[in-house]
Order: structure tokens, then C-alpha cells, then sequence
């Protein structure tokens, strides 16, 4: 038997962190992870490569069709497919390795395994000889993706996003089942290298959950690229057909294609874990059940991330990670979901924080909205990326920030300010009175802001 203070099971982007912020606390830490390559879902087949797959794609495509507008002339470019995924898998190595230097640096003790409760507290590892315990248990499982009736997963031609990130060609068509934040990325990915893309979604609207007017801005820059949507589509199967796929629709005619993407969600990774030996009791949704502060129904036993309740995303994990030890220790800790971000790295970037017009229409709160356009930014015009615009919704008896919605050039980034804001409970005038430097991208948030109130200077 190996004790400690605290064990974290799974070594993800909320894992980690808990695990690093327990031993800065004074805490003898210890983090359970399968893998050989830390990180979890998000560094190795999420969060890290796709964005790689993204930076790479839409160089290529620049280099293709873009930089003629800059008086550059281009000739003979060629797609290396072998090595744009090479370099990919290079930035997961080295980001892997970086994960385990910080664990080492922190002197949190690593389990390879897969971790399986014995009694509360007390859980053994799959190679048969290792049993650990400790006053606190976080689990930090993670997800993995789901798919749909009609549809079996092959891991090779109908597959997820960890097939995606790793096609050893372009598909001459790709169906992306799903119009959320995977499959548009991906769908994005290996359009810019020359697959034919048609994305299937059972909603009339793409990116579910994000606002509506973002959404609906987005669906026509997309169309525009060449993404072919069909709205309102049940997909009631998917399967390999020699060589190639098919895709069926109710009461559509079928889609032939050479591979399918399934990007419908994702649930939480809880079998396996045996968690019924150690009293940990799920919702209906087979996530763990949590308490405000993260607790389980079991004493002393902790789940973050991905595996209970809230959007899966890895930032948000982190919080929750940091924010579930600070509380085990100090007796406090918190996340303010509302100032939590959300972002889509297609081109444009789509980023969101906070309610959306339709939730804040729904609970019946009075807003106001401030809108402005990048095309009317002058670094968005410098850098020829004028397509967007920023949406900065403000309480109307207060004026306080209540969401921001930004879809544009680097509105992942740009989204940060928005973040702040909500944190600190800023109000549009705080934010339109704050000083951004020119010309930059960030000053679409200042005359957002300025709009709020009908004064927007440049628009």
C-alpha cells in the first residue's frame, strides 16, 4: 500500500494542475494517467493538435490564394502532407514532455495505470501489484467522443476527431457529422487542404449553444469558404462501403463519400473506475455527481473537468482542478462560470463569454447591445482579415458586462479582455474608457463598448 496526501486520477489539462497546485501547497501529490504521453485528451488527440493541423492548414491555403493581395507572388507550393502531420506530432511530444517536467519539478509521484477503486479512499492500478490511498481523490477522467444510433465508430474510415487528426491523405469528400466546435475546426482543416466537406446537423443552426446572431454570421463566412451545410439533417447511419463511405439522412438521398467524421459530443469517462466500491454516485447523464465545492457523495473523494457537470473544455477543468485543492486545503475555492470562454479557432475565429442574447432574453433581463465591425478597424484592414464583428451586451440598469461574442480575427485572444471584465464586474463603460493602444484588433472592443451607449466613434 502507497500512501498520500492526495492522488489525481488522470493527468489532463485539470489533472495536472491539481496535482502541481496540491504539492505547492504543501500536499504529498501523486497523479494516476494511463498514457505514456501526459496531457490528456486535450494535448495529445484534442485541444493541442488540432490547433496545429489549424496554424498549418491555413498557411498552406494562404500561401495558395491569400498573399497576392499583399504583392506577394507565389509559384510551385505543394502540400506535404506527411510533414505537416509530423511537425504535429512533434508539438504534442514536446508539450507532453513539458507536462512531465513540471510534475518532476513539482515532486508530484506519477502512476502509469489504470486506476480501479477497492473501498473508499483506496484504489488499485491495472498491473496487478500497485494499491494506493489517500485522504483526497480527484477524479479527473476526462471524456471521449460519442456517436449516434446507426453508427459504429471503425477507427479508421467512419471514426472521431482522433482519426481526423491523422488521415494518411486528403479525402477527396469528408462528411463531418455535427456543426459544433470539432467538427467545424476539423471540417475546416482538411477543406483548406482540398477535400470536398459536407457538414451534417440535425439543428437548423450551426455551433449549438453559442449566440444565435455569432452563429448565424458564421454559417454564411463558412459557405462562403466552400464548407457545404445541410441543416436540419437526421443522420441515421454511417458505414464503410468498400473503399469508400456512405452516409444516410431521414428522408434524404444517401452521401457518398471517403471517410466520415463523428463529431456529435462527448461523455464522460467514468467505467471502468469502479466507482460504486468507493460509494461515488452518478447523474442521469452518467457524469459524476458533484456538490458545489466539487465533493462527491463519497468522503473524500473529488471529480473535475470533463466528468462532471459544464462545458468540456480544458481551460475550465484547470480552474476546477486548481480551485477543488485550494478548497480541500485553505477551505476556499471557487470558479466563476460566467467568466469562462469558449472559442472556435476556424478562420474567422469565433470566441464567446458569458450569456448569449438568447439566455439573457429567456430569463427575462433587460440589455443592451453594443456592436461593432472589423471592417471598420484599422489593423483588421492593414492585415487584409476584415470579416466579423464584436457583440458586447450590457446590463441595462447597471451597465454591467453580461456576455461578449466576437467573431474575427483573433478573437480567441481578443476574448481575454472580455473574460477580465466579467471577472471584475466591469461595465461597458469601463471597458470603452480604458485606453487600447492603435492600431490594434483589441479596439473593436472599445467601440463595442462605446455602441453600447450609441457612441461609437468609427462606425
Amino acid at each position: 500500500m502507497k500512501k498520500h496526501d492526495l492522488i489525481v486520477i488522470g493527468a489532463g489539462p485539470g489533472g495536472y494542475a491539481a496535482a502541481i497546485r496540491a504539492a505547492q501547497l504543501g500536499l504529498d501529490a501523486a497523479c494516476v494517467e494511463r498514457e505514456r504521453v501526459l496531457g490528456g485528451t486535450c494535448l495529445r488527440v484534442g485541444c493541442i493538435p488540432s490547433k496545429a493541423l489549424l496554424e498549418s492548414s491555413e498557411l498552406y491555403e494562404r500561401t495558395l490564394a491569400g498573399l497576392s493581395r499583399h504583392g506577394v507572388a507565389v509559384a510551385g507550393v505543394e502540400l506535404d502532407l506527411e510533414r505537416m502531420l509530423g511537425r504535429k506530432d512533434r508539438v504534442v511530444s514536446q508539450l507532453g514532455a513539458g507536462v512531465a517536467g513540471l510534475l518532476r519539478k513539482n515532486r508530484v509521484t506519477r502512476y502509469t495505470g489504470t486506476a480501479r477503486f477497492k473501498a473508499p479512499g483506496q484504489f488499485e492500478l491495472d498491473d496487478g501489484t500497485t494499491t494506493l490511498s489517500a485522504a483526497s481523490i480527484i477524479i479527473a477522467t476526462g471524456s471521449r467522443p460519442l456517436s449516434l444510433p446507426g453508427i459504429t465508430l471503425d477507427g479508421n474510415r467512419v471514426g472521431s476527431s482522433t482519426e481526423a487528426l491523422r488521415y494518411p491523405e486528403v479525402p477527396g469528400r469528408l462528411a463531418v457529422i455535427g456543426a459544433g466546435y470539432i467538427g467545424l475546426e476539423l471540417g475546416s482543416v482538411w477543406r483548406r487542404l482540398g477535400a470536398e466537406v459536407v457538414v451534417f446537423e440535425y439543428l437548423d443552426r450551426i455551433l449549438p449553444g453559442m449566440d444565435a446572431e455569432i452563429a448565424a454570421a458564421a454559417l454564411k463566412v463558412f459557405a462562403k469558404q466552400g464548407l457545404q451545410f445541410r441543416l436540419g439533417s437526421k443522420v441515421t447511419a454511417a458505414r464503410q462501403d468498400g473503399r469508400g463511405c456512405t452516409v444516410e439522412t431521414e428522408g434524404g438521398e444517401p452521401y457518398a463519400c471517403d471517410r466520415v467524421l463523428v463529431s456529435v459530443g462527448r461523455r464522460a469517462n467514468t467505467d471502468g473506475l469502479n466507482l460504486e466500491a468507493a460509494g461515488v454516485e452518478l447523474d442521469s447523464r452518467g457524469r459524476v455527481d458533484v456538490n458545489g465545492g466539487f465533493a462527491t457523495s463519497a468522503k473524500g473523494v473529488y471529480a473535475i473537468g470533463d466528468v462532471i457537470r459544464g462545458p468540456m473544455l480544458a481551460h475550465k477543468a484547470e480552474e476546477e482542478g486548481i480551485a477543488c485543492v485550494e478548497r480541500i486545503v485553505t477551505g476556499y475555492g471557487h470558479v466563476n462560470y460566467d467568466a469562462i470562454p469558449g472559442v472556435v479557432y476556424t478562420h474567422p475565429e469565433i470566441a464567446s463569454v458569458g450569456k448569449t442574447e438568447e439566455e439573457l432574453r429567456s430569463s427575462g433581463t433587460a440589455y443592451r447591445k453594443g456592436l461593432f465591425p472589423f471592417a471598420a478597424n484599422g489593423r483588421a484592414r492593414a492585415i487584409a482579415d476584415t470579416a466579423g464583428f464584436a457583440k458586447i451586451l450590457a446590463d441595462e440598469r447597471t451597465d454591467r458586462v453580461l456576455g461578449v461574442h466576437i467573431i474575427g480575427p483573433r478573437a480567441g485572444d481578443l476574448i481575454a479582455e472580455a473574460s477580465v471584465a466579467i471577472e471584475f464586474g466591469a461595465t461597458s463603460e469601463d471597458v470603452a474608457r480604458a485606453c487600447h493602444a492603435h492600431p490594434t484588433l483589441a479596439e473593436v472592443l472599445k467601440e463595442a463598448s462605446l455602441a453600447v451607449d450609441g457612441r461609437a466613434i468609427h462606425y
